[in-house]
């Protein structure tokens, strides 16, 4: 099956799929258009919708912190119990990844806790698709370097890009004023019919930032993980961060 180099799906997980939404972007030398946006999008949908595109974002945490699941297996071990700490700096480093730290450095903002937040269950389901588009032919690289999927974070997507989203999540007026501001700086984007989904739903408005995002990671313009976070990107996944505005990405 070839993939076609041409488009990118972007993806806000959620842990059902009532709150899971697939966006599909088409591009071309002079303009990009918004083919597909949809709500309660299943894995068997995600799996099939994407089967042809370059690239696909995942609003998700690809993996947990080395350190977490270390403790965890070590915790499992009732015949030989280890002593720590229990400090706050230690369960921090169970908390965050490398890649969290690194988006907190460049951003000022911590992503959610895969350990103890309840992305964690969202993220479960993650391990999931990520194994059913494994199983369909794509090469997963959670560190983003390669293959066919990255991890993305479109509130720090935003952030790079310097655009005022606070509040973007709960409120359909700032989602407006974001919608007005992509169209100033990407006429080129054709957001066709769905305009009107992507303010009335934050998940929508997501997934689409998550396909910008993973047109970002297709071209190499993105944060690669640094060479010291390499292995452990691969297993804990790497956030792909645009190094580009919105208008550097056709």
């Amino acid at each position: 099956m070839s993939q076609d180099t041409t488009r990118t799906a972007g993806i806000d997980l959620a842990a059902e799929s009532r709150r899971t939404a697939l966006a599909v972007i088409e591009w071309s030398p002079d303009s990009a258009c918004l083919q597909q946006l949809s709500l309660h999008a299943d894995d068997p949908i995600i799996t099939e919708a994407t089967a042809e595109v370059a690239k696909i974002g995942v609003d998700c945490a690809f993996g947990w912190p080395d350190e977490f699941v270390a403790f965890v297996t070590d915790h499992a071990n009732l015949a030989h119990p280890r002593a720590v700490d229990g400090g706050i700096d230690w369960r921090r480093t169970l908390a965050f990844r490398a890649t969290d730290r690194h988006v907190h450095q460049l951003t000022g903002r911590w992503p959610l806790s895969v350990s103890t937040d309840r992305l964690g269950l969202t993220a479960m389901r993650c391990a999931g698709l990520l194994g059913r588009l494994a199983a369909s032919g794509r090469v997963i690289d959670r560190s983003g370097r390669g293959g066919a999927v990255v991890e993305v974070y479109p509130g720090a997507t935003l952030r790079m890009w310097r655009w005022e989203s606070k509040g973007y999540r709960t409120d359909p007026q700032v989602r407006r004023s974001l919608l007005r501001q992509m169209r100033r700086e990407a006429p080129w984007l054709d957001l066709g019919t769905h305009a009107q989904l992507m303010e009335e739903s934050s998940d929508a408005f997501d997934a689409v930032i998550a396909a910008l995002a993973a047109r970002a990671a297709a071209v190499g313009r993105y944060h690669l993980p640094l060479s010291e976070h390499q292995e452990r990107a691969e297993r804990e996944g790497w956030i792909a961060l645009p190094t580009c505005t919105l208008g550097d990405l056709l």
